[in-house]
């Protein structure tokens, strides 16, 4: 039998913290956890005294988006009810799921000095040489 599903901040026995939309589901005699599209969120510092968050996929190695896990291995749980939270992890997930176009941006002098590598290594020597000019 399945619960319905909700979003939690799971904590498990092994350190890991990951946020995901989970459903309760007893098998035999045990309880697995369904879990969907976990995510790992970390704090991170914008400027002196804001934070921001960065969102990552919990396994970066597989493109499944389901997982079980036993409630045996799992430490703790909060159900979240932060909107917030919430939105920001269906967003991740929405751009997750968008077929990757690979890297179609044309690079322009708008992006900034646009130049071959030799060039820049010498005019980078050209500045340095008048910043640092033996005397």
């Amino acid at each position: 039998m399945i619960e319905d599903d909700f979003y939690a901040t799971i904590k498990l026995k092994n350190g890991e913290e990951i946020f995901a939309k989970v459903a309760a589901s007893e098998e035999d005699e045990r309880t697995m956890l369904i879990v969907s599209n976990p995510v790992v969120i970390g704090e991170i510092k914008v400027q002196s005294n804001m934070v921001g968050y960065k969102i990552e996929p919990w396994l970066k190695t597989t493109k499944d988006d389901m997982f079980f896990i036993n409630l045996d291995d799992v430490l703790t749980m909060s159900e979240s009810s932060d909107i917030e939270m919430i939105m920001m992890y269906q967003e991740f997930i929405h751009h997750a799921q968008q077929p990757q176009k690979g890297n179609s941006a044309k690079i322009s002098k708008k992006m900034g000095y646009v130049s071959n590598i030799n060039d820049a290594k010498e005019l980078l020597e050209k500045l340095f040489n008048l910043k640092y000019k033996p005397e």
